[in-house]
C-alpha cells in the first residue's frame, strides 16, 4: 500500500466518538481564520461573553480558587490561560481543502496570536465589571440586605460563602435593640486593650478588661467604626482606612493585627493576608497595585513601624473610583473600583500629608513593657469564627437602625465619605460613640511634614513679621529651616515656591510675581486666625494697602516705604511711572553723566539696563 493510499483511507476514516468525546461534541465551534483574524477574534470574544466565568477588572480576570485564604482570588488572564480557556468554552477548527476539492472541518489549536489580540481589544470584551469579591452580604440604601450568592449586578461583586443573616436582624429595630447590639460587640472584644479606655482591673490570673458600662472611649469608638466599616465595605461607595497604632517598641503584642484579623473574620469569612511595606517607596506601590488588583476584601499592610506612611496610589483609591493603578510589568495605566477594606498597623506609625483625612485611628496602650506576656483565659479568634454569624447581625442590627430610624442627628462634615458618614458613624454616634473624624486633627499633627512646615513658619513670622521679602533676603535661620544641608540658592527658592499658598499653623504663605524683566518674586507670611481669607498679596493694590506699620530709617525695608515690596502694581507699570523712571537713566546715558540708583528699585534695575 503506497502512501497515498494510506492517507486516503486516514481522510475517509468514520471517527468513533467516546463519552468524554461526545461531551466535546456539545461546545459550540470556533472558527481560525488566519487570512481574517479581526473575524477569529470577534468569534472569540462572543464566546467568552456568552459563556461566562469572565470578569472585566482593568484587564480581563477570570476567578481562581486560593486554598490558602480559603476563597476566590482574581487571576489576570494572560494569553496561554486564554487559550486554555478558549477549548474549554468552545472546540477551535480550520478549514481545509482535501485533493478532491471538498472543504473539511478539522480541530486545530488556537493560535497565541489570537488571545493577544484579544486581550489587547480594550472596551471591545463585553465582559461584566469585577469591583470585588466578599463573603459579607450586600446592603442597600432602604435597609434592605441581600445574602445571595454569585455575582450581583448591582455592585459588581462576586460574592460567595455569604451567611444568611436576614432572619436574625429585625425588620426595623429600635435604639434599645441597635444599644444591645453595640453591647454585645464590646462585651466580645473587651479583653483588648484600648489606649483611652477606662479598664476594671485584672482578675487572678487574667487581663485588665474594658469597663463596658461606661461609654466607649475613643478608640473604642473607632474600633467599632472599623467593624461596621468592614462590613459595610462592599457596598459603600467610598470608605477610609483603619490605622492600628501602638508606641514604638512596647507596642509590640498589644493585639492590632490580631484585631485587623476579627474584624475580617466578622465581615469577610477569612484573615486577610499580611503585606509588608518593602525596601523602597517603589515597592510598596507594586505591592499595594498587585492587591488591590487581585480583587481581595482586604488590603492588610501590617508591621509599619517607626515609619511617616505615605502612599500617592492608596490615597488615590481610598478616595478616587476608578482609580488609576499601573499594570505590573507594564507602562500602562488603567481605571479600576477598588473595593478593599484597608488596614495599617505599626508601632510608632503615623500617616503623612493627605492620608491624614483617610484613615480612622485605634491607638493601643496594654500598661506593660511586655503585653505579649498577658495571660488570656480564652482564643478571641477562635470565638469570633465560632461566633461569626451572631457578630455578623449584630454590626448589621446597628446598621439597619441607622438607615430605618428617624431623626439621627449627623456628625462633622466627612469630605468624600459623606455615605460612609450615614452608614458608619452616624448611627454609632447616635448611640453614644464618640466621633472618629474628630480625631483627624490630631492625625494632622503627627505628621512629620506638617511640623515642619510649621516651625519654618514661627521662625520666618519671627523674623520677616508681615513684610514680603524676595528669597535672597531671607533671614539666615528661615534659610536653615527650609535648607539645613545648604545644597544652595536654587534649591532654596524651589522650596519657597512649593510652600506658596500653603496654610498652615494660622498662617498662609503668599507670593507676589516678579515686577519687571529684572525683579524678583516676593513671599509673605500672613496670619489667618483673624478671619483673613485673601489668598494672595496680590490685593497690595492702589485702594487696598494694609495699615503702615511705624519703621524707623535703621529698618531694612524703609528705603521701599512703609510697606516694604508692597508697592501698588498700578504704580509699578503704569506708562506713566515707566517713563518717569527710565527717563533720568536714559538722559544720564546721553551726557555721560553716571548713572546712580533709584531709591524706589529694590530690585536695582537701572543698574542693568
Amino acid at each position: 500500500m503506497t502512501a497515498d493510499e494510506i492517507v486516503e483511507l486516514i481522510e475517509h476514516a468514520e471517527e468513533i466518538c467516546g463519552p468524554a468525546s461526545r461531551v466535546l461534541t456539545t461546545k459550540p465551534r470556533l472558527l481560525v481564520e488566519n487570512c481574517n483574524p479581526d473575524l477569529t477574534v470577534a468569534a472569540l470574544r462572543d464566546a467568552l461573553a456568552a459563556a461566562g466565568g469572565l470578569f472585566e477588572r482593568a484587564v480581563p480576570v477570570c476567578l481562581a480558587f486560593d486554598q490558602i485564604q480559603g476563597g476566590a482570588v482574581a487571576q489576570i488572564m494572560t494569553p496561554d490561560a486564554l487559550v486554555l480557556k478558549a477549548h474549554t468554552i468552545s472546540r477551535p477548527y480550520v478549514r481545509k481543502e482535501r485533493r478532491d476539492g471538498t472543504i473539511v472541518e478539522v480541530d486545530a489549536r488556537l493560535p497565541r496570536s489570537v488571545a493577544t489580540m484579544y486581550l489587547d481589544w480594550r472596551g471591545e470584551w463585553r465582559l461584566p465589571p469585577l469591583n470585588g469579591i466578599t463573603s459579607a452580604p450586600q446592603l442597600r440604601e432602604d435597609g434592605a440586605i441581600n445574602s445571595n450568592e454569585g455575582y450581583d449586578v448591582a455592585t459588581g461583586m462576586w460574592c460567595e460563602n455569604v451567611p444568611d443573616v436576614g432572619v436574625l436582624v429585625p425588620a426595623k429595630p429600635s435604639r434599645d435593640e441597635a444599644a444591645a447590639a453595640m453591647r454585645r460587640i464590646r462585651e466580645t472584644f473587651r479583653t483588648f486593650c484600648f489606649a483611652d479606655a477606662e479598664m476594671i482591673g485584672p482578675a487572678t490570673g487574667g487581663v485588665a478588661t474594658v469597663d463596658t458600662s461606661k461609654p466607649p472611649g475613643r478608640d473604642e469608638s473607632s474600633f467599632l467604626a472599623a467593624l461596621l466599616t468592614a462590613v459595610c465595605r462592599p457596598s459603600l461607595h467610598l470608605a477610609p482606612g483603619v490605622l492600628l497604632r501602638a508606641a514604638p517598641v512596647s507596642g509590640a503584642g498589644v493585639g492590632k493585627g490580631l484585631l485587623a484579623r476579627c474584624i475580617c473574620l466578622i465581615a469577610f469569612g477569612r484573615e486577610p493576608h499580611a503585606v509588608t511595606a518593602g525596601a523602597n517607596a517603589d515597592e510598596l506601590e507594586k505591592r499595594i497595585s498587585a492587591e488591590l488588583m487581585g480583587g481581595n476584601p482586604a488590603l492588610f499592610l501590617d508591621n509599619l513601624n517607626n515609619i511617616a506612611f505615605k502612599s500617592d496610589l492608596l490615597a488615590t483609591a481610598i478616595t478616587e473610583r476608578p482609580a488609576r493603578v499601573r499594570l505590573l510589568g507594564q507602562s500602562q495605566m488603567v481605571p479600576l473600583n477598588a473595593s478593599a477594606f484597608v488596614v495599617l498597623t505599626g508601632n510608632g506609625l503615623t500617616v503623612s500629608e493627605d492620608l491624614a483625612r483617610r484613615f480612622v485611628t485605634v491607638e493601643f496602650d496594654a500598661g506593660s513593657e511586655d503585653p505579649e506576656l498577658r495571660p488570656f483565659s480564652t482564643d478571641i479568634r477562635l470565638e469570633v469564627m465560632q461566633r461569626r454569624t451572631e457578630l455578623l447581625a449584630a454590626a448589621l442590627t446597628i446598621w439597619r437602625w441607622g438607615r430605618t430610624a428617624d431623626g439621627i442627628v449627623p456628625g462633622l462634615p466627612t469630605g468624600s465619605f459623606a455615605q460612609w458618614g450615614r452608614w458608619v458613624r452616624d448611627p454609632l454616634l447616635a448611640l453614644g460613640c464618640q466621633d472618629p473624624v474628630a480625631r483627624i486633627g490630631e492625625a494632622k499633627l503627627r505628621d512629620g511634614r506638617r511640623q515642619a512646615v510649621a516651625d519654618l513658619f514661627a521662625i520666618w513670622w519671627d523674623k520677616h513679621q508681615h513684610h514680603p521679602v524676595a528669597v535672597r533676603q531671607l533671614n539666615d535661620e528661615v534659610r536653615q529651616a527650609l535648607d539645613p544641608q545648604g545644597r544652595g540658592r536654587q534649591y532654596l527658592a524651589s522650596q519657597v515656591e512649593k510652600l506658596s499658598g500653603t496654610r498652615m499653623a494660622g498662617f498662609v504663605l503668599t507670593r507676589q510675581a516678579a515686577v519687571g524683566k529684572w525683579g524678583s518674586a516676593t513671599y509673605m507670611l500672613t496670619k489667618t486666625d483673624g478671619g483673613e481669607n485673601h489668598r494672595d498679596h496680590r490685593g497690595h493694590r492702589e485702594g487696598k494697602l494694609p495699615p503702615a506699620p511705624d519703621i524707623g530709617a535703621d529698618n531694612p525695608y524703609a528705603p521701599y516705604g512703609p510697606h516694604g515690596f508692597g508697592v501698588t502694581t498700578t504704580l509699578l507699570n503704569s506708562k506713566e511711572a515707566v517713563a518717569e523712571r527710565e527717563q533720568p537713566v536714559l538722559d544720564a546715558v546721553a551726557d555721560g553723566s553716571p548713572r546712580s540708583e533709584p531709591a524706589t528699585s529694590p530690585q536695582g534695575w537701572s543698574a542693568r539696563l
